[in-house]
């Protein structure tokens, strides 16, 4: 009778086999923009948000039409007039933008789905900025068409008064708003907190720095240096000086840049729940 050694094989010798999970694409940025440009939309206050743009321009253009003096009407009296409703929409979009994910509370789900916290912040900035600009066009579009509804009405030439440069500008200035309400939307991360601010700063400052300008000689020949207002609002004139664009650069630092930066920040190191 014999008897079979059995050999251990070495471990060495045993292949080793290991299951690899192929890593899935990142999600290309064209798509983030997209989702979050429906996101915008997608609920009622964004689509009556952006609605309003449409219906608060006519509604102005018409009221400048009943109210105004016909025969001295041009396209700039038109684009004063859908520009101040502008001023206010746009930057409740930008604030919207921005806090929407916390007030739906849907920023865990856009942040696990889209870890690249900076890249669903630029998305949301980029499309804020493109329906900045394609809502001032739909606006002054409707007051195109308002001024050549006068012209035919009074039977006048349609006077077209606004160069390519003094539009531009009107555009920058509102896509400033736009972008300090995106900026505020960032830092308090709360729909009424962003809005209230905002509107602080366009109204209740310009105020105490009027009277701070009264009693303050320094602060009168100093103060475009440090509000906002005092130099965007020159852009509408169409006229600025190499110091006041300078002013602009300054101020939009202090009032926008370096909110977003502050808000950005906090976004990045807060812990989302």
């Amino acid at each position: 009778m014999s008897t079979a050694t059995l050999v251990p094989t070495p471990a060495a010798a045993v292949p080793e086999t290991t299951r690899t999970r192929p890593a899935p694409a990142p999600i290309p940025f064209r798509r983030v923009l997209q989702v979050e440009l429906r996101k915008m939309f997608d609920t009622r206050t964004g689509f009556w948000l952006m609605a309003s743009i449409v219906i608060a321009s006519v509604i102005a253009t018409v009221l400048t039409i009943i109210l105004g003096n016909r025969d001295d009407l041009s396209f700039d009296a038109f684009a004063a007039a859908v520009g101040s409703p502008m001023s206010i929409v746009l930057p409740v979009i930008g604030v919207l933008a921005v806090t929407s994910e916390w007030s739906q509370r849907t920023a865990l789900t856009t942040f696990t789905l889209v870890p690249s916290r900076p890249r669903v912040l630029a998305a949301k900035l980029v499309d804020a900025v493109v329906i900045g600009a394609i809502s001032m066009l739909v606006a002054l579009g409707i007051g195109a068409v308002g001024n050549l509804v006068t012209a035919m009405i009074t039977g006048n030439d349609a006077v077209w008064n606004i160069s390519a440069g003094t539009f531009a500008q009107i555009v920058l200035a509102n896509e400033l708003g736009m972008l300090l309400g995106f900026a505020l939307g960032l830092l308090f991360r709360n729909s009424p907190a962003a809005i209230v601010g905002y509107f602080v700063i366009i109204m209740v400052l310009p105020g105490l720095s009027g009277a701070l300008a009264a009693a303050q000689p320094w602060w009168s020949d100093n103060a475009g240096w440090f509000e906002l207002n005092d130099t965007r609002y020159l852009l509408f004139d169409g006229s600025l000086t190499s110091t006041d664009w300078a002013q602009l650069g300054v101020t939009s630092i202090l009032w926008i840049v370096l909110p977003l930066l502050a808000g950005l920040r906090l976004v990045l190191r807060s812990e989302v729940k």
